[in-house]
């Protein structure tokens, strides 16, 4: 797991007031350059790291945390960051401060990456001002990046946020397919188109469906897989089925959120890779809970006979979507049985 913070500090008026604020963020790295320890008095509750080169420690420990506080100027922490920047979902948010605190600048990931929420945590705590430049931000409006972010929904095209976003700033309404209701609760009423169109500007679902680049595809971790499997099944050809399967079936892969199976299989190697190839949880339930589910679509013989349940994966897509509604049944191959439920 990433460490959450790291504050940079190079001159010693800056690294007064990095300790100031380090004190009150939960103690995070706090790096100076190694030339000035010999200077300085620090607490031994600082969690200090020291660097003879800006460029080289940094270049080192960017992508390490979720975030990072320099206290200097803006200037060169860009020159710094440039060639380290991949994009908007996977860069740390960035923060800069001038050595007097005066000004706290949301510069990096200011939605995704949380820098705008941290620019203004720092400004409460230093009194600096805090400058936020995101458009949705200074015009009071809801960004749909943030919403995406606060609805734990995966962005499948983030090239199209922008395309949404502009919308928005224009006054123009959206035109929004959302049938869990994720994301038309979280926009004023007037920025939601009533009518429908074949080529709406965003789309929330776990159904892949042919939109145009434009889209804005948003998706719920609401499906829960279920599957079985015969004894040593490599995880290759799970992955291979389930690919296969949710291709046919126009599901999306972005939309599972967990694996859900019988405790027989709890030490299935291809299972347990799977899940961690998809970086998702899988539960594990016993007969008893397997056999309550009375919604069968598929009973199993093999399943009853040897395993003392009438169903292994549909019973258990069913439980780990607390009862959700099967969407699809089961469906096998030599080796391996898969069935989708919705989170209910």
């Amino acid at each position: 797991m990433k460490p959450e913070m790291a504050i940079w500090a190079i001159t010693p008026n800056g690294i007064r007031l990095g300790q100031e604020i380090s004190a009150r963020l939960d103690q995070p790295d706090f790096f100076i350059p190694e030339k000035e320890m010999g200077n300085l008095s620090l607490p031994d509750t600082l969690k200090i790291r020291t660097f003879s080169s800006l460029k080289g420690a940094l270049t080192n420990a960017f992508n390490t945390y979720h975030s990072h506080v320099f206290i200097f100027s803006t200037g060169i922490a860009v020159r710094l960051i440039a060639p380290l920047l991949v994009s908007k979902l996977k860069d740390p948010a960035v923060v800069v401060m001038d050595e007097h605190g005066q000004h706290v600048i949301s510069l990096i990931s200011g939605h995704l990456g949380g820098a705008n929420a941290l620019a203004m945590k720092i400004s409460q705590i230093s009194h600096a001002v805090p400058v936020i430049t995101t458009a949705t931000d200074v015009n009071a409006l809801p960004s749909l990046d943030m919403v995406a972010k606060e609805s734990g929904l995966f962005i499948e095209t983030p090239g199209a946020i922008k395309h949404a976003n502009m919308k928005l700033l224009k006054g123009q309404p959206l035109s929004i397919i959302d049938p869990l209701d994720l994301v038309c609760p979280k926009l004023p009423d007037t920025l939601i188109s009533k009518a429908k169109s074949a080529s709406p500007d965003v789309v929330c679902t776990w159904e892949d469906i042919k939109v145009s680049r434009e889209t804005l595809v948003l998706r719920p971790k609401t499906l829960i897989i279920g599957m079985g499997c015969n004894r040593n099944t490599p995880m290759a050809d799970m992955m291979a089925f389930l690919k296969h399967t949710f291709e046919s079936e126009c599901l999306s892969l972005h939309s599972i959120r967990a694996m859900a199976t019988t405790t027989v299989k709890a030490d299935e190697v291809g299972m347990l890779e799977l899940a961690k190839a998809l970086n998702i949880p899988i539960h594990f339930y016993e007969k008893d809970q397997l056999n309550s589910v009375d919604t069968i679509e598929t009973p199993s013989k093999m399943a009853e006979k040897y395993l003392g349940v009438k169903s292994v994966c549909e019973a258990a897509a069913i439980l780990g979507a607390n009862r959700g509604k099967l969407i699809m049944p089961k469906k096998k191959t030599r080796d391996v049985t898969l069935a989708v439920a919705l989170v209910k």
